[in-house]
């Protein structure tokens, strides 16, 4: 689809775009104009490529990303318990996924009815 909305990993990249200061549509005309020759004349060696970013560096930019998308998840300023259950989403997600997902869950829930307080 050529100018549509950008949905699930689309989003995450708006967001990291938006995230270093992309403000415009241009930064992706730039981002294509970049990839297009790559991909047509060096797809070959595309792996050698990317192992010149370092990983710190691409670990900070998908960490700036992932924030960017959580900062729209919930007011963070609405209530101590939302705040609560974003950050302990966030550190398990650091370990495993499947295991923060479940334990936001667990702990939205068991926040709402009144099980734990904070």
């Amino acid at each position: 689809m050529i100018g549509a909305v950008p949905m699930c990993h689309g989003a995450g990249g708006m967001a990291g775009h938006v995230a270093f200061g992309a403000r415009t549509g241009g930064s992706l005309v730039i981002l294509g104009v970049v990839l297009v020759p790559v991909a047509l004349f060096f797809s070959g060696s595309v792996q050698t490529l990317l192992q010149i970013f370092p990983s710190p560096l691409l670990g900070v930019i998908l960490f700036l990303t992932g924030a960017q998308l959580a900062l729209g998840s919930c007011d963070f300023g609405k209530t101590k318990a939302d705040r609560f259950v974003s950050l302990v989403t966030a550190a398990c997600a650091v370990w495993n996924i499947g295991v923060a997902f479940v334990a936001g869950i667990l702990i939205y829930h068991l926040l709402k009815r009144g099980w734990v307080r904070l």
